[in-house]
């Protein structure tokens, strides 16, 4: 029988006509992406996909939404079912975390002290909530929402709890709501801006979320923060710093997630909010490259950031993917994201730190609008609400995929043009 090419327990001399060895430590989006994408991609070598969850990789987004509300299942969820991973030869390893990776050695240590040898490895590690450290964060019903498992308690909590808190109003915190006033949850939530999601979306745009929340139920407590929870046991209800008393059966915090960059760091990786790759997603670390949430990446045209959207992790996986078989080309994707709450749909465009413009085709009021974040009349993002086709989809002659290319373009425009529905802007994107 030949000699199988699994995994040493240490790493061995190995001649030349042994296959190259991938392992890829975090089997999420963007793990299981790059691993199926490497199949794709013809390399026949050993594949090992090592995650520290005992679930199969799977998608995030319908946490709070669709799969919050029972209207999914988790199987319709998975990034790729059981048989794919078998069929394509990608080892699997599960409820697994690794401890350590030898950059020298090229070995990625678990924890038990199995020892797997790579000749390139890919981490894919994402992120972890943020510490909630609120007086009472310990109390029964105290939710944060990250894995399937955080979100099988919520929807148990929710077949009881009548009245729940939810603690930050970003996107997260906003389809939270969304789906417990959907499930018929009373929902008041608690956030520091003036309006939700100023800071990603400006205050216009803010407050017309804002008001749809209110028109669907969910009591908005803004510019006011949790000082908090309390009850015997259990969370009977939430105070916070501008002297408020809201009583609740339940709380959700959303309040951001932090990378898992640690592994990479004590390894001797340059870290940043993220660890930094290149526009290769190559660490600083001979063979070893990062993609998705847990990398703070270096964009030809936005600089570097760290984004933490489904389409990032999916994009950068494949990303990585190519590069780790020899590409490159830079990854250069105009990220995209999109929020589901209630029947409207908000997509976006583009990375805007900052805009010393913000225009609008389409009356915001009207609740189906574009909206065309410019700096120095250079477009940097555009978002839209119930309007424009999917960026990500190849066939749609849409307005926001109009609006990649308006991006990409870099060049300054006329934003009276922008407003003007009678300018096409697929037309006004394909110009010199």
């Amino acid at each position: 029988m030949e000699r199988s090419l699994a995994w040493e327990v240490v790493p061995e001399p190995r001649s030349d006509e042994m296959k190259p060895r991938i392992a890829i430590v975090g089997a999420s989006l963007a793990g299981a992406t790059a691993a199926a994408t490497l199949r794709e991609a013809g390399f026949d070598g050993a594949i090992r996909l090592i995650g520290a969850e005992a679930q199969l990789p799977y998608n995030r987004p319908p946490l709070s939404k669709g799969y919050l509300r029972r209207q999914e299942t988790f199987e319709a969820q998975l990034v790729k079912p059981a048989s794919y991973y078998a069929e394509q030869r990608i080892d699997l390893t599960l409820g697994a975390r690794a401890t350590a990776i030898d950059a020298k050695q090229k070995f990625v240590e678990l924890h038990g002290g199995e020892r797997v040898a790579y000749d390139q490895v890919l981490v894919t590690t994402g992120g972890r909530n943020r510490t909630l450290s609120v007086p009472g964060a310990d109390l029964e019903n105290v939710f944060q929402l990250r894995t399937v498992e955080d979100c099988d308690r919520i929807r148990a909590a929710t077949e009881r709890a009548h009245r729940a808190v939810v603690m930050g109003f970003g996107f997260i915190g906003s389809e939270v709501s969304a789906s417990l006033r959907q499930l018929g949850v009373e929902v008041a939530a608690i956030e520091g801006a003036r309006v939700p999601l100023a800071r990603v979306l400006g205050g216009e745009v803010g407050g017309v979320l804002g008001d749809i929340h209110r028109e669907k139920g969910v009591q908005l407590v803004m510019e006011d923060s949790v000082a908090a929870f309390e009850g015997a046991g259990r969370v009977e209800r939430v105070r916070t710093r501008n002297g408020r008393v809201l009583e609740c059966d339940m709380v959700i915090a959303g309040i951001g997630i932090v990378p898992n960059t640690e592994l990479l760091a004590a390894a001797g990786a340059d870290v940043d909010d993220g660890v930094l790759v290149d526009g290769r997603c190559r660490t600083s670390l001979p063979d070893v490259f990062a993609a998705g949430d847990v990398t703070n990446h270096l964009h030809p045209i936005f600089g570097r950031l760290r984004v933490e959207h489904w389409n990032n992790g999916y994009q950068q996986g494949r990303a990585a993917a190519r590069s780790l078989l020899g590409g490159t080309q830079p990854y250069d994707y105009i990220h995209t994201f999109w929020s589901d709450q209630y029947e409207h749909l908000i997509e976006y465009v583009g990375y805007a730190r900052t805009w010393d413009r913000l225009v609008f085709r389409g009356r915001p009021e009207s609740r189906k609008f574009l909206g065309f974040y410019l700096q120095g009349g250079i477009v940097q993002a555009v978002m839209g609400l119930d309007r424009g086709g999917d960026p990500e989809d190849p066939k749609a002659d849409g307005e926001l995929k109009a609006a990649v290319t308006l991006i990409r373009n870099r060049a300054a425009l006329d934003p009276a043009k922008l407003i003007d529905e009678n300018v096409d802007l697929g037309r006004l994107a394909r110009a010199p």
